[in-house]
C-alpha cells in the first residue's frame, strides 16, 4: 500500500467470524458461505462515524458525492443519509450533491485486468465542486487509480475518496481518504458486494465459501 493511511477498524485475519444462524440469511444463500465477517449494525454505526469525520474536514459549505456503481449503493444512500442527518441536527450544513458512474473489473472471484467505465460522458456538475467518491472496495487499487486519472480532467476544486472496505494484500496502489474497515484478502459479498451479480441482496458483509462459487459462477 501507500505510505499514506487513513483510519479504519482492522480486522485481523484470523479474527472470529460471526455463525450464520445468529442473523437473519436469506434462505437461497445458506449454503453458499462460510459466516459473517461484518454485521449489518456495525457497518451503518462505522458510516456514521465516516460521516461525521467527512464533515468535519470539510472546509466549505457543499459537497458533491460520486456513488461507484454498483457495489457502492448501499454505501452510498447510508452515508447520505448520515450527512443529511447531520444538516438537519447541527449547526453546520452542507448542501448535497450526487452523480453516479459505473465500474467493472471482476467476472467471478478474478480481476479481468481492465476496467470499464459507464457514465463519464458528462460529469460536467463537478466542476468546481468538492467531489467525494463512494466506492465499496479498495482491492488492488487499479480501479480507483483509473477513475483518479479521468476526474482530473473535471476541473473539481478537490477530490477526496471514501471506500466502506480496503482490503488488506500486497501490491495494493491506493489508499483511500476515509475508510470503515480494512479486511482479510478473502471474497466477500453482502451489503451490495456482489459475485456476478449475487449476493447483493444480503444485509451483511459475509465470506463466500467454494460452493457459491461455483453454484453462482459466469456462464459461458
Amino acid at each position: 500500500m501507500e505510505e499514506r493511511k487513513c483510519s479504519c477498524i482492522k480486522i485481523a485475519d484470523d479474527q472470529e467470524t460471526y455463525p450464520l444462524d445468529l442473523f437473519c440469511i436469506p434462505v437461497h444463500y445458506d449454503d453458499c458461505l462460510d459466516s459473517i465477517l461484518i454485521p449489518n449494525g456495525l457497518i451503518l454505526d462505522r458510516i456514521a462515524r465516516m460521516a461525521k469525520d467527512i464533515i468535519k474536514d470539510l472546509d466549505d459549505n457543499s459537497l458533491h458525492l460520486l456513488c461507484v456503481l454498483k457495489g457502492g449503493f448501499k454505501f452510498f444512500n447510508d452515508l447520505v443519509e448520515c450527512i443529511a442527518g447531520n444538516n438537519r441536527n447541527t449547526a453546520k450544513s452542507i448542501r448535497i450533491g450526487t452523480d453516479f458512474i459505473r465500474m467493472k473489473s471482476y467476472v467471478d472471484e478474478k480481476s479481468t485486468g481492465e476496467v470499464q467505465v459507464i457514465g463519464m460522458e458528462n460529469l460536467s456538475s463537478l466542476e468546481g465542486e468538492n467531489v467525494l467518491v463512494v466506492e465499496d472496495i479498495v482491492d488492488t487499487g487499479k480501479t480507483m487509480k483509473k477513475l483518479l486519472k479521468i476526474l482530473d480532467g473535471v476541473n473539481a476544486k478537490s477530490v477526496k475518496v471514501a471506500s466502506l472496505l480496503v482490503k488488506r494484500r500486497e501490491g495494493c496502489l491506493y489508499v483511500p481518504d476515509y475508510a470503515g474497515f480494512e479486511v482479510p484478502d478473502k471474497f466477500l459479498v453482502g451489503y451490495a458486494l456482489d459475485y456476478n451479480e449475487y449476493f447483493r441482496d444480503l444485509d451483511h458483509i459475509c465470506i463466500m465459501n467454494d460452493l457459491g462459487k461455483e453454484k453462482y459462477a459466469a456462464k459461458p
